[in-house]
């Protein structure tokens, strides 16, 4: 019998695995590629046979997505499934226009097939854009978890840009462990791994979710799915939290998959209140309330400390702003500017000391400004921040990234740090929401430490 050819269109995250969990072990399907996009550098491999199953004994090319035509008229293909996150709705519809009218289908498979079941706990932290302030909401869940003696597992959407089998599973307990593996993980990594562990929370992530799920399971009492972009949770939810963002009303209604994570949230917490435009909290308190009407609403703030203000406060700096969040997050500033700008700074314009793939960036995402996108993908692009930073005049940089920069990077400029903590916004409290979460789903605590 013909197995149905499918393209999944991917950026080295969900393509995978939504494979995992509903084409590897089916015997009707041959997936004949992944497509790959968003990341630079991540096509041009192949997903390797010891994951793919034995229904793809040589593993799947990772492709450009500009082939997508190509591949389906060579290999006939059947279907295009679209895996990844944080497009316009429009941007997914001229996808399925491309694939229609090479001859193919296209469709969205459905959480229910993707979402695996925990034998714990499970909460996600999710989002309706990039930047809406998950890591900061994450780390504020699994502090308020600890403080009831639970022992808390983050799961992290996955970022596998390095050797795929080698990250099938990888578990971060230290320092030590996320330098073991240098060579094999990104900025981008670090900076969402990082401060989880600081706070001693374990965090988990790589390619097999299932697997993940399972290492994940024998040390917490909780699992907390800390979600990437605007993605969909991997695990199915016991309480579903949705972030939105004052500074980017309306964007709740016009990303994929974020509005449907809005549309299916247990709680819904407004962002960034305490920097919020005019009236902007209140117009998406009734936007939730149209699009999530059966979702608790709470408010919080994002209260941001430079740790040394007098390297800041009245000089020229050079502001580094978390990459993804101002690429195809679409925003234009972050937490080091609002923080810059209040200690009366003087922000240095980064474009004309950017070089390669950093002066690239200012060219393919206009919006951006006068701040600087942290990007390390791959070693070349992290050797051409550092030189972007070095060759920039100013008096000293702020590093508004989760990672500390200027250790990785050794810069040459006097820097410091600007860091950011999610808090309650008065009530009702995302606080009360977790206390209610425990008081459904009692945890017994198990011995030892959590």
């Amino acid at each position: 019998m013909a197995r149905r050819r499918i393209v999944i269109l991917g950026a080295a995250g969900r393509d995978f695995h939504d494979f995992n969990v509903v084409f590897r072990d089916d015997p009707g399907v041959e997936v004949v590629a992944f497509t790959a996009t968003q990341i630079p550098k991540i096509e041009g491999r192949r997903y390797p046979a010891e994951l793919a199953g034995p229904h793809h004994p040589e593993g799947i090319p990772i492709v450009p997505e500009a082939e997508l035509e190509r591949l389906v008229a060579e290999h006939e293909v059947d279907e295009v499934v679209f895996s990844y996150s944080d497009v316009t709705h429009e941007h997914v519809m001229h996808l399925a226009s491309r694939a229609l009218a090479a001859g193919a289908g296209l469709s969205l498979l459905a959480p229910r097939r993707t979402m695996l079941r925990s034998r714990r706990p499970v909460v996600a932290v999710c989002a309706v854009r990039t930047g809406c302030g998950k890591s900061p909401a994450c780390r504020y869940v699994a502090r308020r978890l600890r403080e009831e003696s639970l022992r808390v597992a983050v799961v992290r959407h996955p970022m596998p840009y390095g050797d795929l089998a080698r990250m099938r599973v990888q578990r971060f307990a230290t320092m030590a462990d996320l330098d073991a593996e240098a060579g094999n993980i990104t900025i981008e990594e670090r900076e969402e791994y990082e401060p989880h562990i600081e706070a001693g929370t374990i965090v988990f992530a790589g390619v097999d979710y299932a697997e993940i799920l399972a290492r994940a399971e024998d040390e917490a009492d909780v699992i907390l799915w800390d979600g990437g972009n605007n993605d969909l949770p991997f695990y199915r939810p016991d309480l579903w939290i949705t972030l939105v963002d004052p500074h980017r009303e309306g964007h709740e209604r016009h990303y994929h998959p974020g509005e449907a994570n809005l549309r299916a949230a247990d709680v819904v917490v407004i962002t960034k209140a305490n920097t919020a435009p005019t009236g902007a909290v209140g117009r998406l308190r009734q936007s939730a309330a149209e699009l999530a009407p059966r979702a608790r609403v709470v408010v919080a703030d994002v209260e941001v400390t430079v740790e040394d203000p007098s390297l800041v406060a009245g000089q020229r700096v050079l502001v580094i702003e978390d990459g993804p969040t101002l690429t195809h997050g679409g925003m234009a500033f972050g937490a080091g500017q609002v923080a810059a700008e209040s200690l009366g700074a003087t922000l240095v314009d980064p474009r004309p000391s950017a070089v390669g793939s950093i002066r690239a960036l200012y060219e393919r995402y206009p919006h951006l400004g006068q701040v600087l996108p942290a990007m390390g993908y791959y070693p070349e692009q992290l050797d051409e921040l550092r030189r972007s930073i070095d060759g920039a005049d100013c008096d000293a940089v702020l590093v508004a990234t989760p990672v500390d920069l200027a250790r990785r990077l050794a810069l040459t400029k006097p820097s410091t740090r600007a860091r950011y903590e999610l808090s309650d916004h008065g009530a009702p409290a995302l606080a009360g929401e977790l206390r209610a979460f425990l008081a459904a789903h009692p945890v017994q605590p198990r011995p030892g430490p959590a």
